[in-house]
């Protein structure tokens, strides 16, 4: 009985563990591409103003 509350412990530290690792996995997937769509922005705009001199 022992061990199998042991296991289970461990169970549920291990899907604690991987549920904050997707977590921070989607937090840092939506900050990448708010970047790549401002970076993208950014270079549209310097194209669009260099082509006009």
């Amino acid at each position: 009985m022992l061990k199998l509350a042991g296991v289970l412990l461990a169970l549920m530290i291990l899907f604690g563990i991987l549920g904050f690792v997707v977590n921070v996995a989607g937090a840092i997937t939506k900050v990448a591409f708010f970047v790549c769509l401002i970076a993208l922005g950014v270079s549209l705009a310097m194209k669009a103003l260099k082509k006009t001199p």
